[in-house]
């Protein structure tokens, strides 16, 4: 059972979302603006947010960003359009997961069933152990969930620092794209993440100092997955 803030203006949808979340265990507290979500995250502190873009008083993607300012409370986000550079966009501000309307409270269920199964078991560990994990310049300390390169700490989010953690544990391995899904995403591989991985490792690479056409780190092997590499 979690705690679930719900975020949508439309009462009938409201109701029915309510139902289903109620159905399947899970503590709602509904909302119909962006103003009463950002009071309602700071008062309840939920578990999981589900926020629709189209609320009256504020555009959804704002408030998403405004509630990442102080809370890093794992949120899906429901928008009517499924185009690359809408979910690029919600990625970017700080979206966990996104559900495309219609869909259905089977999908729903699945997808906040995987963000709580992350959530509270917290992140995998690679495949080399506990200590930290050293490739070239870069320092990964699992323990404190920080890393550092050259010495100089970087600003990752806790996605950005999971995907880096498993592929420096399979440093000289092609990790195949499924197998990302699964250890950093949590969820079934058949669901579609390619654009959401290449978001990730696109922020990751900034962060690196490197970029696709000029990798250092992380290698991409078009069709199987990703790998990382000693720099030489």
């Amino acid at each position: 059972m979690a705690t679930v803030l719900l975020v949508e203006d439309d009462p009938v949808v409201r109701g029915a979302l309510v139902r289903a979340l109620s159905h399947l265990g899970h503590v709602v507290h509904p909302v119909g603006t962006a103003l009463e979500a950002l009071r309602e995250a700071t008062r309840s502190e939920p578990d999981l947010v589900i926020l629709d873009l189209g609320l009256p008083d504020l555009d959804g993607a704002s408030a998403l960003r405004m509630l990442r300012g102080y809370s890093e409370v794992p949120v899906i986000v429901a928008t009517a359009r499924g185009d690359e550079p809408t979910i690029v966009r919600l990625l970017n501000d700080g979206a966990d997961d996104y559900v495309v309307k219609p869909f259905s409270s089977a999908q729903l269920a699945a997808r906040i069933n995987a963000l709580l199964r992350r959530s509270l078991r917290g992140p995998e560990r690679p495949a080399a152990g506990d200590g930290d994990l050293v490739v070239g310049d870069l320092v990964i300390s699992l323990e404190r969930r920080e890393a550092t390169l050259q010495g100089r700490p970087l600003d990752l989010s806790r996605r950005e620092f999971d995907l880096l953690a498993h592929l420096a544990g399979n440093v000289g391995r092609v990790v195949p794209r499924r197998e990302l899904v699964e250890a950093v995403w949590h969820q079934h591989p058949l669901v579609g993440h390619d654009q959401t991985i290449d978001v990730h490792v696109s922020w990751l690479r900034r962060k690196l100092g490197e970029s696709a056409g000029s990798p250092r780190y992380l290698r991409t092997v078009r069709g199987v997955g990703l790998k990382m590499v000693v720099p030489e």
